[in-house]
C-alpha cells in the first residue's frame, strides 16, 4: 500500500511537472517563435545569441505576469494573447508602409484608425499557420494548474511574496531594456542597429528586442554645446544681413502629393505607355522656368507628416527619434516656418486637405505654423473622386478658387496635401480604370499604382497650363510625399534581379527619393538634376521668388552648399560621397542646435 502510494506520489508529481514546469519554460520560447513566424523566418535571419535575447525576454514577462496574476495559466494566456495580437497587427502594418511598429506609433492611433478600413485585409498561408499554432498554444495553457495561492494564514504573506516578485521582474525588464541601449551590447551580440532600416533591424533583432531597442530614442538629447545663446551666435552672422523686398510678390502653391514618385529610379522596367509624360518633360528639362531634381525625404511608405514638418520648417528628421511624428509630439506651441514668413510678408496663407482635419493632428498644428485659412474634406462639395479619394483634379480646382476669389493686391500662399494616390492599391473600382500596363510582370499593384501617378501627372499638368494663362506671377512647386510600401515596387526589383531583403545602401538611398520641380510663368531660368532634401526645399523656393529669407532660412542655404541632402536616412556631400548621417553629427551641430532651439527653445529666435 505505502509503494503504491509512493508510485501514486512520483507520477503525481511528474504530472504536475508535466503541466506546470515544461510550459512555464518552454511556452514563453513557442510564443517568440511564433511572434517572429508572422514576418519572417527567425532560424534564417535572426543569430543565435540574439534569438536568446529575445527568448530571455519573453521568459522575463511570464514571470512578472505569474506574480500579478498569481495563475501560470493566465501569465502564459495573456502572453499568448498579447503576442497573437501584437504580431497580427505588426504583420499588416508592415504590409501597409515597409515598416513595422515603432514605440512611436502610439502618438499615430487617431489617424492609423481613419485610414484603416481603406486597405485590404488578407492572411497568407504562413500567417494562417502562425494563428493555428497559437490557438493550439492557448489550448495547451488550459492544461495549467500552478497557482501562487494558499490557505488563509498564508495570504498576507503570499501577497508579499508576489509584490516582491513582480517588482524584482520588473526590475529585470528594465535592466535588460537598458542593456540593449548600450554600445557594448550591439558589438557583443553582433546586433543590427541601423534605425534607417527598421524592418532589416526587427527581423534581425527580433521584432520585441529591437522595439526595446528603439525606446533608446523616444527622448530627444540636447544637442552638445546647446544653450539659447549659442543658437543665436549661430544666426548672427546671417541676421545681419538686409534684404529687400521685390516689387512684385508671386503667388506660390505647393502641391505635396500623396504617394507621388518614379519607380524607375530602383530599376528599369517597361510600360505600355508613360506614366508621367509631364512630370518626365520637366526632369528633362524640356519645359521653361522650371527647376527639377529628386527630393530625398526621410520616411517610406507612410508618416506623411515628417515630410510636411521638414518641408514647411526647414527642420530634419535627422535629429528626432527615428519613427517618430513630430506633429504629434513635438509642435505644441507656435513654430516658424514657410507659412508664418510668407504672412509676415503679407501673403494669405491656406493649408488644404482633402481628408479629415485630425489627421496627424493638422487642425490644431497648422494654426501653429501660420496658417490663417484651413480647408479639409468637409470643405470640398461634392469633389471628383477616384476610388475612394478626393482628386488631385478636384484639390486643383479648390486651389484656382482660392486664388479667383482672394483679396486684390494680396500675394496667395496654399499649402496642398493631396489624397487621390492613398494607399492601398489592389482593390477594383467603377470610377478607376487602369491604364498602365508593364511588361512582363502580372502585378496589379504596380499596374494601379503607375496609372495613378499617370492621372496625378495630368491633372498638375492642367493646373500649371491655368496660371500660364492667369494675370499674376505664380509659382507651383510640385513634390511626392514618400514612396509607396515594399509591396508595391517589389516587382520593379523583381524585374532587375533583386530582392527587396537584399538590397545595396544605393538601392536603400534611392528608396526615399521622389520627383520634384518648381514651375513659374514667369522667368526664373531653367535647370535640371537639382537634387536637394524636403529640408532645403522652402528656402529654394524663396530664393526662386526673389523674397526674402528668415536668418534661419539663410543659414540652411549656406548649409546646403556644403551638405545638400540631409535626412534621417543619410547625408550627402557636396562631392556627391553619401554617408549615414549619424556619421556627420559633429558636423551638423549647429544645425543640431538651431534646431532644438527652435523645437524646445523657450523663445523662437527666427
Amino acid at each position: 500500500m505505502k509503494r503504491y502510494l509512493s508510485e501514486h506520489t512520483i507520477c503525481a508529481k511528474l504530472v504536475w511537472c508535466l503541466r506546470n514546469l515544461i510550459p512555464m519554460f518552454l511556452f514563453p520560447i513557442a510564443n517568440f517563435y511564433l511572434f517572429e513566424w508572422y514576418t519572417h523566418n527567425p532560424w534564417k535571419d535572426m543569430k543565435v545569441p540574439i534569438q536568446f535575447l529575445n527568448i530571455y525576454f519573453f521568459e522575463l514577462l511570464m514571470a512578472l505576469f505569474l506574480f500579478v496574476f498569481g495563475r501560470l495559466k493566465w501569465s502564459l494566456r495573456l502572453q499568448s494573447i498579447f503576442f497573437m495580437a501584437v504580431g497580427l497587427a505588426n504583420y499588416y502594418v508592415i504590409s501597409f508602409r515597409s515598416a513595422p511598429i515603432m514605440p512611436w506609433d502610439i502618438y499615430s492611433v487617431g489617424t492609423a484608425m481613419s485610414v484603416a478600413n481603406n486597405f485590404q485585409y488578407s492572411l497568407e498561408p504562413q500567417t494562417v499557420l502562425v494563428l493555428a499554432g497559437f490557438a493550439l498554444l492557448l489550448l495547451a495553457e488550459s492544461a495549467v494548474t500552478l497557482e501562487l495561492r494558499g490557505a488563509a494564514a498564508w495570504k498576507k504573506r503570499l501577497w508579499g511574496v508576489r509584490i516582491a516578485g513582480a517588482a524584482l521582474f520588473l526590475a529585470l525588464v528594465c535592466s535588460f531594456t537598458h542593456m540593449l541601449h548600450l554600445d557594448s551590447t550591439i558589438r557583443r551580440y553582433g546586433m543590427y542597429d541601423k534605425l534607417f532600416t527598421p524592418t532589416v533591424m526587427s527581423r534581425r533583432d527580433g521584432t520585441a528586442v529591437a522595439f526595446l531597442m528603439e525606446l533608446k530614442y523616444i527622448s530627444v538629447d540636447k544637442p552638445k554645446g546647446y544653450s539659447a545663446d549659442a543658437a543665436e551666435q549661430i544666426l548672427a552672422p546671417f541676421a545681419e544681413e538686409t534684404q529687400n523686398l521685390p516689387e512684385t510678390l508671386p503667388n506660390i502653391i505647393v502641391i505635396m502629393n500623396e504617394a507621388f514618385s518614379d519607380p524607375a529610379v530602383l530599376g528599369e522596367f517597361e510600360t505600355n505607355m508613360d506614366y508621367m509624360p509631364y512630370v518626365h518633360s520637366i526632369l528633362s528639362g524640356a519645359v521653361d522656368n522650371t527647376i527639377s531634381g529628386c527630393l530625398n525625404v526621410s520616411v517610406l511608405g507612410g508618416n506623411t507628416a515628417n515630410t510636411e514638418f521638414e518641408f514647411l520648417t526647414g527642420n530634419t528628421m535627422a535629429f528626432l527619434p527615428q519613427g517618430s511624428v513630430a506633429y504629434q509630439q513635438y509642435l505644441k506651441k507656435e513654430m516658424p516656418s514657410l507659412a508664418s514668413h510668407l504672412r509676415d510678408l503679407g501673403y494669405e496663407t491656406a493649408a488644404a486637405h482633402p481628408y479629415n482635419s485630425t489627421g496627424w493632428d493638422r487642425n490644431k498644428v497648422y494654426p501653429l505654423l501660420g496658417f490663417d485659412k484651413m480647408f479639409f474634406i468637409k470643405d470640398y462639395k461634392n469633389p471628383q473622386k477616384i476610388r475612394k479619394y478626393v482628386s488631385d483634379q478636384a484639390c486643383y480646382d479648390q486651389i484656382i478658387k482660392l486664388y479667383e476669389s482672394k483679396p486684390a493686391n494680396t500675394p496667395l500662399f496654399v499649402f496642398n496635401v493631396t489624397m487621390q494616390n492613398h494607399s492601398s492599391y489592389t482593390d477594383e473600382y467603377d470610377n478607376f480604370q487602369p491604364d498602365i500596363e508593364v511588361a512582363n510582370s502580372s502585378a496589379k499593384a504596380l499596374d494601379n499604382y503607375l496609372s495613378l501617378m499617370k492621372l496625378s501627372d495630368e491633372a498638375v499638368r492642367g493646373l500649371t497650363d491655368y496660371f500660364l494663362a492667369a494675370g499674376e506671377d505664380t509659382i507651383i512647386v510640385f513634390f511626392g510625399d514618400h514612396q509607396p510600401t515594399d509591396s508595391v515596387v517589389s516587382t520593379v526589383w523583381k524585374l532587375n534581379g533583386k530582392k527587396g531583403s537584399d538590397l545595396s545602401l544605393e538601392d536603400e538611398a534611392n528608396r526615399y527619393k521622389v520627383p520634384y520641380f518648381i514651375w513659374a510663368n514667369f522667368d526664373i531660368g531653367t535647370r535640371t538634376n537639382a537634387d536637394t532634401s524636403a529640408n532645403y526645399l522652402a528656402a529654394a523656393i524663396l530664393e526662386t521668388a526673389g523674397l526674402p529669407m528668415t536668418a534661419y532660412g539663410q543659414y540652411l542655404r549656406t548649409l546646403s552648399q556644403q551638405y545638400p541632402v540631409i535626412t534621417s536616412i543619410r547625408t550627402e556631400n557636396a562631392g556627391g560621397v553619401s554617408t549615414d548621417t549619424r556619421n556627420v553629427m559633429d558636423a551638423l551641430n549647429p544645425y543640431a542646435i538651431l534646431q532644438y532651439d527652435c523645437i524646445f527653445g523657450k523663445n523662437n529666435r527666427r
